[in-house]
């Protein structure tokens, strides 16, 4: 099967963790808009979706799914979203279209993360897909030469890149992150930072990985 084709298969699949009249958090990315168009095509009935992006929000709303803001939401069942590398504990590195910060928004909304992604995207160790660190502008430099300093890393600003919160985003290349809650906290820490890619306070619950056998579930 194709990428394209085992993205579909997931995106499907993922209904499944749909309770039908609940709100639904959605994230952003390749494999997240095959669930969307699974999720309009199926019929089932939600309450509405709180999405992470505008990209993501485009989308639904062309399809007819109703949009509400984090800020009207005090809980989420699931959230559905994808990830750019994704560890045999749940943790994952995200931000691979710059919507890091809101999709750990809305993940913190939910009970329970569901993650749905491609089998080439699991790893045993975080850190060959470039890290994602959104950034303050000013800080940018500054926070570069850190990562060099602290992991002997190499981090760029993406060329042409701004956030949906106005922000510049920095690629990290050169790391190997063995202990991923350790390595999210501290670099969340740093002085103009907004958000670290590495999703371990926010791990996956469930992955449903596509792989050329069918869909392969992961529980963590």
């Amino acid at each position: 099967m194709t990428q394209d084709e085992l993205k579909t298969l997931v995106g499907q699949a993922a209904l499944h963790y749909v309770t039908p009249n609940s709100i639904v958090g959605v994230g952003t990315g390749s494999t997240v808009d095959k669930f969307i168009d699974a999720l309009a095509a199926s019929g089932l009935p939600i309450a509405g979706a709180v999405s992470s992006s505008v990209r993501s929000t485009e989308r639904m709303q062309a399809l007819g799914i109703k949009i509400l803001e984090a800020a009207e939401v005090e809980s989420l069942e699931v959230y559905i979203d994808g990830a750019d590398e994704i560890d045999h504990a749940g943790h994952m590195v995200k931000g691979g279209g710059a919507a890091l910060t809101r999709e750990k928004i809305v993940a913190d909304l939910a009970k329970r993360f569901v993650c749905i992604a491609d089998e080439s995207k699991l790893v045993q160790t975080l850190g060959k897909f470039p890290l994602p660190v959104e950034v303050i502008p000013m800080a940018a430099a500054q926070i570069a030469r850190r990562f060099a300093q602290r992991f002997g890393a190499d981090a760029g600003l993406r060329a042409g890149c701004v956030t949906d919160n106005g922000n510049q985003i920095l690629d990290v290349r050169g790391l190997a992150i063995a202990d991923p809650a350790a390595f999210e906290a501290e670099v969340n820490q740093w002085p103009g930072v907004v958000t670290v890619g590495v999703f371990a306070r926010n791990k996956a619950a469930v992955c449903l990985l596509g792989t050329a056998a069918g869909v392969r579930t992961l529980e963590f």
